[in-house]
């Protein structure tokens, strides 16, 4: 029989989605398969049922799963969650307290609510809850292994192949692939990396006294290594302590996990869980799209290349991925997909790829001269309060530069001085051997 879904177009009519059985008649054709149940899968799940499209949404894991993350959530995650949509969260930040690899510590109070923390188990869990009741079917347990656009499994160029790891064969019109930065879909599509971190992390329960110290509070550390951070984020009777930094020192950012957890005074408290996960940012013109396939999120390298926050991109970009999703799922041919895919670029670009430039040169200063950034956050008032802004989304980092003279010329600077310094080992390096 006929699978379809229904969606209201662009004039506002009911129409039917070209998702129907094949020739034969034998296996049915999903408009859209998400591939991974993570924010970004979850967010594209429910944009694309809300469309109308029926939606299949596939994990691979039994849920709830633990997910290596600091789980907080910032003003643009929270802007970009379903209407009525109720965050779990664990504790309400007010306070931060910046450190330079121990040392000069400061703590910056406001009146206001800066962010939330969740635990990513609970908070995924509501998304996908969100997904299927806009009316995706979720399916667990379904491990993907490949995409195929041509070939003997596929029945026409309007269909893509989705092999789970079994051997089965699904269908769809369209695909998103929001299966994390280690992504099969990503693969298929041929993203490529600008950026590749590696962050450890700790769950560490501890008893009363020590939680009530933290409630409300947390703890960024500019640490030892370039472009390394650790943090303590509270969620009640545990605390989240991680630290991140460039793939390549492995050993070094073990030590620096170390260290930190040792200097907080929490060595003696026993993990629950450590873990430790890659995040991979993408190159300005690695491709997010591939035919009828769709990349978001992690999958598609999306995610801010300072602080490596994750969530509010997957979200963002997860939504309109669904969005344009159920439009290649009604495009005719090949070249109507092409178009539909092409906007979806432009979407992703123009909002999500413009505050990863910015980022990335926020990351370049920050690598360069930690030090810096740290006596402005503690002692600068405007600095401090362009962190608050962020944090709670009344602004973004791109915005910021944007909007305010004051940030455009520091930012301005601060990339001019990574290279007067670099020309001036070069120069001195020629002196030496002359």
């Amino acid at each position: 029989m006929p699978c379809g879904g229904r969606r209201t177009d662009r004039d506002g009519e009911l129409q039917h989605i070209v998702s129907s059985d094949n020739e034969a008649g034998t296996r049915s054709v999903w408009d859209v398969v998400v591939v991974g149940a993570g924010p970004g899968g979850a967010s594209a799940a429910r944009a694309a049922a809300e469309a109308g499209a029926r939606v299949l949404l596939l994990e691979k894991a039994e849920l709830p799963r633990y997910k290596t993350c600091g789980g907080g959530i910032i003003g643009p995650s929270r802007d970009a969650l379903p209407p009525g949509f109720e965050l779990p969260l664990r504790d309400r930040v007010h306070a931060v307290t910046f450190s330079l690899n121990g040392r000069l510590a400061r703590t910056r109070r406001s009146k206001r609510m800066l962010f939330g923390l969740v635990n990513r188990p609970e908070f995924d869990q509501r998304l996908v809850d969100a997904a299927v009741r806009a009316g995706a079917r979720l399916r667990t347990g379904a491990t993907v292994s490949r995409v195929e656009q041509h070939g003997p499994a596929v029945p026409d160029r309007r269909t893509v192949a989705v092999v789970l790891a079994g051997g089965e064969t699904l269908l769809a019109r369209a695909v998103v692939g929001a299966d994390g930065s280690a992504s099969r879909i990503g693969a298929h599509v041929g993203v490529r990396l600008a950026q590749v971190d590696l962050g450890l992390e700790s769950e560490i329960p501890v008893p009363p006294e020590v939680a009530k110290d933290w409630a409300g509070r947390i703890l960024i550390d500019w640490g030892p290594l370039p472009g390394s951070y650790g943090w303590v984020f509270p969620k009640g009777d545990t605390l989240t302590v991680g630290v991140i930094s460039a793939r390549g020192e492995g050993a070094a950012t073990k030590r620096y996990l170390e260290d930190f957890t040792a200097r907080l005074g929490l060595a003696g408290f026993t993990p629950s869980v450590s873990s430790g996960h890659l995040t991979r940012c993408r190159t300005d013109d690695s491709p997010l799209s591939r035919g009828r396939v769709l990349v978001c999120g992690d999958a598609a390298g999306l995610l801010e290349p300072w602080t490596r926050e994750g969530i509010s991109f997957a979200l963002r970009s997860g939504r309109l991925a669904g969005q344009w999703a159920v439009r290649i799922a009604e495009a005719g041919d090949a070249v109507d997909a092409r178009r539909q895919a092409l906007n979806y670029t432009f979407a992703i670009k123009s909002g999500l790829g413009v505050e990863m430039g910015v980022g990335r040169r926020v990351l370049a200063a920050f690598a360069h001269r930690p030090r810096l950034l740290h006596a402005a956050l503690i002692g600068f008032r405007p600095a401090w309060t362009a962190f608050t802004q962020i944090t709670r989304g009344s602004t973004t980092l791109a915005g910021l530069v944007r909007t305010h003279p004051l940030a455009r010329r520091t930012l301005a600077a601060l990339d001019r001085a990574p290279r007067a310094d670099q020309e001036t080992s070069a120069d001195a390096g020629s002196s030496a051997g002359s």
